[in-house]
């Protein structure tokens, strides 16, 4: 257990659609609470089973459990290592296009018609802002991993890149993954209802609603895929270690990833 203190507290733009979970920074580690459910189980299992995959090393963020004491009350949570080099920021694509166009990127996708359009016209414009190159395979593996995972809340301002204070840009490494896996267990996805029915009401927020057109989507444009390999077994050990959580919590987690590995089993190796 780490205590945390008001000096420790970090707030910042990549807002939940669901509000934002308390945030810390101390020691060169960053720390957040779970807000709606079981976020910090979920940041924990997603990266420890991105570990077993294609991803290399440093294009995601690994998150481990930790118990945070705060204002005398203690919350389950997660915390990682601070990946910000010094000079560098994290600026959401939201924040970006604004800077840059004077005007929403979320509204301006909205009003594309076409959803393959949308995430052309997303990857053209942060290329084009940034010079970055492959932003649409950065996106692939993210719209990838929000599928499988069932994230809900990956939207513009939950997209980021990295900038310098020379306004060079580099590639964020993918982070913030505790919306999926039916984490917010206060208002959409209540504890004790049938988790199969619950996974189909999951929505994407990216280009349209549905995650699995956003795969198909990115898929067919820029034909490239993370592969997966982990294991059933990976999965119960993971979710086996976090006693913190109640049985009926890592229960469901493991019900959920192995109807997802069922699912999109031409992912794994």
């Amino acid at each position: 257990m780490v205590e945390l203190f008001q000096q420790d507290v970090r707030k910042n733009e990549r807002q939940s659609s669901k509000g934002n979970q308390l945030k810390w920074e101390n020691n060169g580690l960053w720390y957040k609470a779970d807000f709606t459910g079981y976020e910090g189980l979920v940041e924990y299992v997603i990266s420890h089973l991105l570990q077993k995959s294609t991803l290399l090393e440093d294009e995601f963020v690994i998150y481990d459990l930790e118990q945070i004491k705060y204002n005398n009350v203690i919350y389950n949570g997660a915390r990682s290592n601070n990946f910000l080099k010094e000079g560098w920021q994290i600026i959401t694509l939201e924040r970006l296009f604004k800077n840059f166009f004077g005007e929403s990127l979320n509204k301006a996708i909205y009003t594309i018609a076409e959803n393959k359009d949308r995430l052309k016209f997303i990857v053209e414009q942060v290329e084009r802002i940034t010079g970055l190159k492959d932003f649409g395979v950065y996106m692939c593996k993210l719209l990838t991993i929000d599928a499988f995972f069932l994230n809900e809340d990956r939207h513009t301002h939950n997209i980021a890149v990295l900038m310098n204070e020379r306004g060079e840009f580099a590639y964020c490494p993918i982070f913030d993954n505790g919306a999926a896996l039916l984490a917010d267990t206060t208002m959409d996805y209540p504890l004790g209802e049938d988790v199969y029915k619950l996974m189909e009401n999951v929505q994407a927020k990216t280009i349209c609603t549905s995650l699995d057109e956003q795969l198909d989507i990115a898929e067919a444009l820029y034909n490239v895929n993370i592969k997966f390999g982990f294991t059933e077994k990976d999965i119960c050990e993971l979710v086996d270690s976090a006693t913190q959580y109640s049985d009926e919590i890592r229960e469901r987690v493991r019900l959920i990833l192995c109807a997802q590995m069922r699912k999109y089993s031409y992912l794994f190796k």
